[in-house]
């Protein structure tokens, strides 16, 4: 008898191209529901030994600021149909909280980040590859909201943040991943268009083999 793993999806694009809107929107169109969507902002670094200060002025744009290995060492156990304790990151303290959140296996796992196509280790494990492309106006209006409603920024520092690490960043780590893309969205599209266009390239559930018996 064959024994099924998760479906992976992964999602990827600039910071407020709209990974996690389209991510949560896709999984309540996937069946059986619900889908698992994993945020790669969870996996930040644990930095406890930094002041409050020298958090804030850590570059989060680059790869090295992940923790890679737990991120893969959780979708190991979820293939393997063991639930993971996920953890929960403080964006205003850039900090773990110190409780976690118990994410049990299902027929989809949806991977969510800007790193989500940067690793090759992470991109064998994924099924269908999605990025998302938005212009840079509207990116950083969506940047500029967020982080000023829920993680307490000033526009100012949103602003600096965005000219000296996200974008360069983006143009030299996460732009060039679009190559392993296999669809490609558009931001501004409603989530329904780019759902749509996703689920189009998804097997039914009942139909997903283990990635190695597959063609």
């Amino acid at each position: 008898m064959t024994i099924k793993r998760p479906y992976l999806i992964g999602i990827t694009g600039g910071s407020g191209t709209g990974k996690t809107a389209l991510s949560h929107h896709l999984a309540t169109c996937l069946t059986p529901q619900p889908a698992l969507v994993i945020p790669l902002d969870a996996y930040y670094l644990q930095r406890t030994r930094l002041t409050t200060e020298m958090k804030g002025a850590v570059n989060y744009d680059v790869p090295e600021a992940f923790d890679v290995e737990l991120l893969m060492e959780h979708l190991r156990c979820l293939a393997r149909g063991r639930s993971i304790e996920r953890p929960i990151y403080n964006f205003r303290e850039h900090v773990r909280t110190g409780t976690t959140e118990r994410v049990k296996p299902g027929h989809f796992v949806i991977v969510e980040g800007l790193f989500t196509l940067y690793w090759t280790g992470l991109r064998t494990v994924i099924d269908l590859s999605i990025f998302i492309v938005a212009d840079d106006a509207t990116s950083f209006t969506r940047r500029l909201a967020r982080d000023t409603r829920e993680r307490g920024r000033t526009v100012a520092s949103v602003r600096t943040q965005w000219d000296t690490t996200v974008l360069p960043m983006y143009k030299r780590h996460i732009e060039p991943t679009q190559q392993f893309a296999n669809l490609v969205v558009n931001g501004t599209d409603t989530l329904e268009k780019s759902a749509g266009a996703i689920l189009a390239h998804v097997p039914p559930s009942n139909d997903i083999l283990p990635k190695s018996r597959r063609s």
